[in-house]
């Protein structure tokens, strides 16, 4: 019987496990170090802030996996002997497979700054980084936080409900500015500021400064300021987890290279998630994706290659979600932080509520390219609708009630928010 070994129980991983099964009755082996069970990696946040336990984090029962027929086996690999097709695991142990599909996921980045391996020093991306973050603020009064991405804000949530002060430096004018246009930038800003989080733009981190215990005391930004805390959190984004790839024949650059049906440059080997590089980028997509959707995608079309039905990996239209404290994020096609040739925002921003929405139009054919919506709840399915028919924006304005999934008793804006870009138009 053929043997399938998956190195990685993310969404990917597991998403491919799962659809393997419905296909077929091949053998299959589900290998992961940082835990036995899958758990979803976005919940993390809510242990710690107590809002759910571990063991709520699992999507399935611990049965689930013996009655579908997935073995599991927690280890972590050492290295691989393509050529054998041979695991070695840190434990000295070895297991054999026929076809291997790495989804390793990502690890935090660090940017070699000095005092970066202290203890009291972390990111935040695994189960055992969450488990550290317990030990480190069992008595931390002052944390600082590098990096002003969707990981650094869910910090600074978690930090502030424990009511330790957060200090968080942003290199951007505004917070997630290199994503986000800047009116929305702005307002987010001024959101966190307003959760007691002293955010600070335009400062970028110098160095680590060690106490005679070794842990951290403080940190020097580039500008010469020196910042007492007990804690840094470095949430400057994430990058393939393929260190152990290193030696190997397998082709690597920033991520594991694929192609389109996620195959590596090595025979029976696979990739799929957070570390794959695609060797052909689709549209405007990044070559590196680190997104639970197209993790979940990658694992499904993997699937079906795996059991006799090649399938190209089709991520669909651009979309993404997030939170900031309280306010719902949501993307569906693209927004750049600065519009392109060609294409206009237009924005509106409620007068009193943290609520807005931009849209990105073709200044020549008025297609809708692009929304992103803050605090109003919208439906994926109707935008995706609109994106493939290239709908224009005065029709996308004139049903935005259509899209919008707030419940009834919500308050609607969908008349002001046409108002509002009628008479945009008339000052052009």
């Amino acid at each position: 019987m053929e043997h399938i070994v998956i190195i990685g129980n993310g969404i990917a991983g597991i998403t491919a496990a799962r659809h393997i099964r419905k296909r077929s009755d091949k053998k299959i082996t589900v290998i992961s170090g940082e835990s036995r069970y899958f758990f979803s990696r976005t919940a993390l946040m809510y242990v710690y802030m107590g809002h759910m336990k571990w063991e709520h984090l699992k999507p399935y029962e611990d049965w689930f996996w013996e009655k579908n027929g997935i073995e599991l086996k927690q280890a972590w690999v050492k290295s691989i002997d393509f050529e054998k097709k041979r695991l070695h695991f840190s434990e000295s142990d070895t297991m054999e497979y026929d076809k291997l599909v790495l989804a390793t996921g990502s690890v935090y980045n660090k940017f070699g700054w000095e005092g970066q391996e202290l203890d009291g020093v972390q990111g935040l991306v695994s189960k055992q980084d969450l488990e550290l973050l317990e030990e480190n603020t069992k008595y931390t009064r002052k944390a600082v936080i590098v990096g002003g991405g969707l990981i650094g804000v869910e910090f600074a949530e978690m930090l502030r409900t424990r009511n330790i002060e957060v200090t968080f430096l942003v290199r951007e004018k505004a917070f997630w500015h290199n994503v986000l246009p800047l009116p929305e930038a702005q307002m987010i800003s001024e959101h966190i500021r307003s959760h007691g989080v002293d955010l600070r733009h335009n400062t970028e981190l110098d160095k680590i400064i060690p106490a005679e215990n070794g842990r951290v005391k403080a940190v020097l930004t580039k500008d010469g300021e020196k910042i007492d805390c007990d804690l840094v959190g470095l949430c400057t984004g994430v990058r393939p987890n393929i260190d152990f790839l290193k030696d190997s024949k397998l082709e690597t650059e920033k991520g594991i290279l694929v192609n389109r049906y996620l195959e590596t440059s090595v025979p029976d080997v696979y990739a799929i998630g957070d570390c794959v590089q695609h060797r052909e980028r689709i549209g405007e997509r990044k070559e590196v994706e680190a997104v639970w959707y197209t993790g979940r995608i990658m694992g499904e079309t993997l699937a079906r290659t795996l059991t006799g039905e090649p399938a190209k990996y089709e991520p669909g239209f651009w979309f993404n979600s997030a939170k900031f404290f309280d306010i719902e994020y949501q993307t569906y096609g693209w927004v750049w932080p600065v519009p392109k040739d060609e294409v206009a925002h237009f924005h509106w921003q409620h007068s009193d509520e943290p609520q807005a929405i931009t849209i990105a139009y073709d200044t020549q054919t008025e297609e809708f390219r692009g929304i992103n919506t803050f605090g109003i709840r919208m439906r994926q399915e109707v935008f995706n609708h609109w994106l493939g028919e290239k709908r224009k924006i005065g029709y996308v304005l004139a049903n935005l009630r259509k899209a919008n999934f707030d419940p009834e008793f919500y308050d609607r804006h969908e008349k002001e928010i046409f108002r509002s870009f009628k008479e945009d138009l008339q000052k052009v």
